[in-house]
């Protein structure tokens, strides 16, 4: 009887899994029914103030200002890589393009955000260029707002939007395209119903890797952000440091991951459910035919 290997190949990325994701997670998870420390830290007896306390209008606030900047840097994001993804699926030079979208990542990441300061920046290059035109008269305040955070959100996690629709788009049969060209119907129809629906698996892909981490972020919304654009990765750090709440952090990281998770998984089977959809449509369309 031959012996299935398959278990002890995946033996070191489960060690690997169970070390540094379910036993950190499983710990602050605990630390979220602990009460707090005298001077910070925990103290092991069981309590439910941490999460008592995220009923607090300013956590609620900052839970709606974190959602919004995540889902508009999300759309943002998936709508400036469709284009992308489509033109270097469908260029001689796709190499090379996708050598340029990968560039960034040899860059550190705190550099790529403090280079949009030397951009957006009162004394930086976009103010400089729209007061030597004569387009403004003062300087125009781009930074420390949440639109900063958007856009240098958007900017950073881009490539994770293209490079999974790149590949569902390169696998795509361009030439369902000019069958629906010739039965009628218009660039755009042919877009949206033949296009889209076939690489519906790269768009949830690329949703689900900007959203994800856009929600999470903590060092854009620091450094690119004001009083209008704190998000709960701020809010996160600030009573690990600072107030020293570990279990009020702990219970905001637990809620987060809980939503995050539950959010991934709705979504995908919504996707699941209108995946099947087209291809009984299509089963059905091929039986008539």
């Amino acid at each position: 009887m031959r012996k299935n290997p398959g278990p002890l190949y995946a033996m070191p990325v489960s060690v690997w899994v169970a070390l540094f994701f379910v036993v950190p997670l499983m710990i602050i998870f605990t630390y979220s029914f602990m009460q707090k420390g005298l001077y910070g830290g925990v103290v092991f007896k069981f309590s439910l103030d941490a999460y008592k306390s995220l009923s607090n209008p300013v956590f609620l606030r900052v839970t709606f200002t974190t959602f919004l900047i995540a889902t508009s840097a999300t759309v943002l994001m998936v709508f400036l890589a469709l284009p992308a993804s489509y033109y270097i699926a469908r260029s001689k030079y796709k190499n090379l393009l996708l050598l340029l979208i990968i560039i960034p990542f040899w860059t550190n990441f705190l550099i790529r955000i403090y280079a949009w300061i030397a951009i957006l920046g009162n004394n930086g290059f976009l103010n400089s260029i729209l007061l030597s035109t004569g387009l403004i008269d003062a300087h125009i305040q781009f930074l420390y707002n949440k639109y900063a955070v958007i856009l240098v959100t958007a900017y950073t996690y881009l490539p994770f939007a293209i490079l999974p629709l790149y590949s569902s788009i390169e696998k795509f049969d361009f030439s369902l395209l000019e069958a629906a060209r010739d039965l009628g119907a218009s660039k755009r129809q042919a877009t949206f119903k033949v296009l889209l629906p076939n690489i519906r698996g790269g768009i949830t892909t690329a949703i689900l890797f900007t959203f994800i981490p856009s929600f999470g972020s903590y060092a854009i919304p620091q450094i690119m952000g004001g009083s209008d654009s704190l998000m709960l990765g701020n809010i996160i750090a600030r009573e690990l440091t600072i107030t020293r709440n570990w279990p009020l952090a702990s219970s905001i990281s637990v809620v987060l991951t809980i939503v995050t998770t539950l959010g991934v998984v709705l979504f995908m089977q919504l996707n699941k459910n209108a995946t099947e959809s087209v291809r009984k449509i299509s089963v059905t369309d091929k039986g008539e035919s």
